[in-house]
């Protein structure tokens, strides 16, 4: 089923993701929202040691891209639970295919309002590094307006991946309490349910009520891997220029920073 319910987009199907987050989040040019969360495992025999994550269970990690309509568009099941969200994303196969643009992505074109064509882009949270196709948050406390308009903006599109997670853990209760089976088993569980995810999801819907709250995951660490160049920030601060501009900026958005 999974090449039904959950088929690589091609350059059509991103746009038309892109456009779902442009009227749903108000975010231009968004590819996808990418997070990832610990799924317990009771202890694996052997090398148990690599499960074993900074929140003291054993674990194996689920990355996931999910669209505008809470639907996963991309899964990596299987990375250690000791890893971090960058060096899972790193060693993922979305990384591999972004590096050497497999994707399919659309290139950059002009969005009113900048004046320099800006790429189409996953968000991530701030373990996520910075690059031309991955936007994250500015880091820190005490951040100018514009920047905290940025990352409030950017949160709003973020949080589809955050409601997904919520809707597969709250429909599919294998995941309330550690997985008893062996890793490459579980691994199997977790990419079922996530297709299944999809299937119900295009047919049956959501109940609300379940993207309000994950059970039985946990985030991830994170390292603040910065490894932007100048490029990048220019893409990124370009936006927040436009996020508080009388081309981007949305009437109640200051209510909310």
């Amino acid at each position: 089923m999974s090449s039904e319910c959950m088929p690589t987009p091609n350059e059509e199907d991103w746009k038309k993701i892109a456009e779902g987050f442009q009227h749903r989040a108000n975010c231009p040019h968004c590819l996808g929202a990418v997070d990832g969360k610990h799924i317990r495992i009771t202890k694996p025999p052997g090398s148990a040691s690599l499960y074993f994550n900074y929140k003291h269970f054993y674990s194996i990690v689920l990355l996931a891209v999910a669209d505008s309509n809470y639907r996963f568009t991309y899964i990596h099941v299987g990375s250690f639970g000791k890893d971090s969200d960058s060096t899972i994303f790193k060693n993922s196969s979305l990384w591999d295919k972004l590096q050497n643009n497999s994707l399919n992505i659309p290139s950059p074109n002009f969005i009113p309002g900048i004046n320099i064509p800006i790429p189409y882009a996953f968000v991530g949270d701030e373990a996520f590094g910075l690059s031309t196709n991955v936007l994250r948050p500015y880091a820190g406390k005490y951040l100018q307006d514009i920047k905290r308009t940025f990352n409030y903006r950017l949160s709003r599109a973020r949080r589809y991946v955050e409601c997904s997670f919520g809707i597969l853990s709250n429909k599919w209760r294998i995941f309330h309490r550690p997985i008893d089976v062996n890793v490459e088993f579980a691994i199997d569980i977790v990419k079922c349910c996530c297709v299944l995810h999809n299937f119900v999801r295009d047919r049956d819907g959501f109940k609300f009520d379940d993207t309000l709250t994950i059970t039985g995951m946990e985030d991830l660490d994170y390292d603040n891997n910065l490894y932007a160049n100048r490029s990048v920030n220019r893409y990124r601060d370009a936006l927040a220029n436009y996020f508080v501009s009388e081309d981007g900026q949305i009437s109640w958005q200051n209510e909310k920073i």
